[in-house]
């Protein structure tokens, strides 16, 4: 749709989930900038040179030459038509270079790993849309297992992990970590120390689908020495969300009914459950002995396919904590036209009734006159049944969920 509407497009996301492979599809011409010197040169040189070739034109791994950005705007507004140019990219570009917004030009489109519907392993017969227009959650869902569940976790949703074994899995997402920690976080910036990166994910992997404890972290990646400085721990956190490998869920400060406090405390999450069960070196056996971790684990494979769903009607994701009683609700959804959504996910079936009556006790200490009602109230399980309670609260299978 995208490629109709506006001059270029930039679709980005973390490494290995497709995007080449993805642009290439609908480009006619690339250019490689990550490995073709000549291009590089000519863009140094001459970079109309690089905009004659036939349209639409792909430039990969454009961020290698942060340049190319303001000559793509400028090709934008000097040729007539739409869709001619894809950029990818797998990080962003240093703040201190100076780059037009693209506002108007350049359209954008985040990639990550595939939601479970994307991979095979949900029907997708219940959409997320539906549900927020109002719609009962009616549909089949894939039979999958809580040890199913797990192994998704564990496996991911990387294209190449397709089919994938567990301990084939385990190998290729350890080069991956490790990679991270020696070659693209380094990269990114002088004074960054592969060995407390790696210590650094192994501590997010622990603390997953929690609020983002900094001090927790520093102490973890000092060790004995002691805990990071503050300002080292924010500069590995940022490197991180520069390649988009976290995705920390904000949190929603709506008006509320009462003076109750809010934690504004952003919930952490890896852009895939498979990067936190890695870098702790856990596989399926050890989280089914630790079944709340494993659910720990499961929510934040369930953010990725309701990022990966809500996307797709530009919806928003937030969560929500009451700082007085302890009361939270995991995912809170809004679109842009103004609705929201209160969802809870749950691995066990037997979790429904209590995650439902924090639903309904979140919805009533929202504001209703300054945001109104629920569009719906959710709670995903690992379960085998999607059906709408007695009090309202839809209750959906993340094996039954799609866009």
């Amino acid at each position: 749709m995208r490629m109709r509407a506006i001059g270029a497009i930039l679709v980005d996301g973390p490494k290995a989930v497709g995007k080449t492979s993805t642009a290439t599809q609908h480009g006619v011409s690339m250019w490689g900038m990550d490995v073709d010197a000549a291009a590089r040169a000519a863009l140094a040189a001459h970079p109309v040179q690089l905009f004659e070739a036939r349209t639409p034109i792909v430039f990969d791994e454009w961020q290698e030459t942060p340049e190319l950005w303001n000559h793509v705007r400028r090709a934008v507004d000097d040729h007539e038509g739409k869709g001619l140019y894809i950029l990818t990219g797998s990080s962003r570009p240093r703040d201190d270079v100076r780059m037009h917004s693209g506002a108007g030009r350049i359209g954008r489109i985040r990639m990550r790993p595939m939601s479970l519907y994307e991979s095979g392993h949900s029907t997708g017969q219940v959409s997320l849309n539906a549900l927020l227009n109002g719609e009962d959650p009616e549909g089949r869902a894939e039979e999958l297992t809580v040890p199913d569940l797990v192994e998704r976790v564990v496996i991911g949703g990387w294209p190449d992990l397709l089919g994938a074994a567990e301990r084939q899995a385990q190998t290729w997402l350890s080069d991956y970590c490790r990679t991270i920690a020696e070659v693209d976080v380094p990269g990114l910036g002088p004074r960054r120390n592969p060995a407390n990166i790696q210590r650094l994910l192994a501590s997010m992997g622990r603390a997953v689908s929690t609020p983002l404890n900094q001090r927790a972290l520093a102490a973890d990646v000092g060790g004995s020495r002691g805990p990071i400085a503050y300002e080292t721990l924010t500069n590995y956190l940022d490197a991180l969300e520069r390649l988009m490998l976290i995705e920390p869920l904000p949190a929603w400060r709506p008006h509320m009914r009462s003076r109750t406090r809010l934690r504004t405390t952003a919930v952490h999450h890896f852009v895939d459950p498979s990067l936190g069960t890695s870098s702790l070196g856990v596989g399926i056996d050890a989280l089914m002995k630790d079944l709340n971790a494993a659910g720990l684990h499961f929510e934040s494979l369930a953010v990725r396919d309701l990022r990966i769903y809500a996307q797709s009607f530009e919806a928003t994701l937030s969560s929500w904590r009451d700082s007085q009683s302890g009361a939270e609700v995991d995912v809170v959804l809004e679109t842009p036209d103004g609705r929201w959504a209160g969802i809870e996910i749950k691995l066990g079936e037997g979790a429904v009734d209590a995650a439902a009556a924090s639903l309904l006790h979140f919805a009533r200490k929202i504001d209703k006159e300054r945001h109104g009602e629920p569009a719906a109230l959710v709670v995903v399980t690992g379960g085998r049944f999607a059906y709408k309670r007695p009090d309202g609260v839809l209750v959906v299978p993340i094996t039954a969920l799609g866009p």
